[in-house]
């Protein structure tokens, strides 16, 4: 009974470890690529560069940009009534900039900018709201514009105008999901590391434990995976203006190539994994004795044992009155 019953523990004991790691596997995916991935400014601006060239990017920057122009022309009176003539002008203008290296230029200063300023406000204990500077955003633009042969380039104001990115109210709950994320990001893959050793290795049979492991990790990483496509979808619902799904479909898809990179690593590597414990031990599992060479070996002595008893007999016979 006591054998049975260590057996039994150490059945449940490795299931139970097994799957603590499998679960903890997608979730240390999510929270590393969160807090290494995306916290890293060059990593970010790396990642957002290319958007600079995607025409639904080009065209969501162009009607934003272009509105906030109209706005103003709307605030002067004196040029209110050539608002219809001015608004594809200025849509041409705008769209034509984007084509420019002056506005890739000024998208990945601008990207930069945003993000030191996320992060330090992140890091320090201030607790006001968190804003970007364009005047140098604005001097390199102008700077590329007059590179360009440009006219009228070097006229171009040059003023401190401050874009508030984040609110004060929003920093607390940021900084104290942004701290877990620290922490969760380094210690989650390795307690799943830990996990999954420790449960094989107390296993009564390694070769399963390692395949339910390794089917466990692809597991995660597909249900990863799935996370990643229904999050794309309600982030797209959730914007107020469908003009702009192709734009923001663009950044998150951007900004998740690197998260939907290691769910399908961990999907390969589990798989393949479970395909070579699972060979391992069919050529390994030991060949059972032919049917027909056992029966012959069980006969022959049986008919040894009868004709050797057969002149006992006889004798026996002979010798009795």
């Amino acid at each position: 009974m006591a054998p049975k019953r260590s057996e039994r523990l150490r059945h449940a004991l490795s299931a139970a470890l097994i799957a603590l790691a499998c679960l903890l596997a997608p979730c240390g995916t999510l929270a590393a690529w969160a807090a290494y991935d995306l916290a890293d400014t060059s990593r970010y601006v790396t990642t957002m560069a290319p958007l600079a060239g995607d025409p639904a990017v080009r065209d969501a920057v162009a009607d934003t940009v272009g509105a906030g122009i109209m706005e103003q022309v709307d605030d002067r009176g004196d040029v209110r009534p050539l608002r219809g003539t001015v608004r594809p002008f200025v849509h041409d203008a705008v769209h034509s900039f984007t084509g420019t290296e002056a506005f890739r230029l000024a998208w990945d200063s601008g990207n930069r900018a945003v993000h030191d300023a996320v992060l330090r406000a992140l890091h320090d204990k201030s607790e006001r709201d968190v804003t970007v500077d364009l005047a140098p955003l604005t001097a390199q633009v102008m700077h590329q514009l007059a590179v360009d042969h440009v006219p009228l380039a070097n006229r171009i104001p040059v003023e401190h105008t401050e874009v508030a990115v984040l609110p004060a109210q929003e920093l607390d709950r940021l900084r104290k999901g942004f701290h877990v994320l620290e922490v969760a990001g380094f210690w989650l893959p390795v307690a799943a590391v830990v996990f999954a050793v420790t449960g094989i290795a107390v296993a009564a049979c390694r070769r399963r434990a390692v395949t339910a492991t390794a089917l466990g990790t692809a597991l995660g990483g597909a249900l990863l995976a799935l996370a990643v496509t229904i999050g794309r979808h309600l982030t797209l619902a959730d914007l107020p203006d469908e003009t702009q799904q192709p734009a923001a479909a663009a950044v998150y898809d951007a900004l998740t190539a690197t998260l939907r990179q290691a769910c399908w690593l961990l999907i390969a590597l589990g798989l393949t994994v479970a395909l070579a414990a699972w060979l391992t031990g069919r050529f390994r599992q030991p060949r059972a004795p032919h049917r027909g060479a056992g029966r012959r070996r069980s006969a022959a002595p049986r008919r040894g044992a009868t004709s050797h008893e057969a002149p006992a007999d006889e004798s026996d016979l002979q010798r009795s009155p």
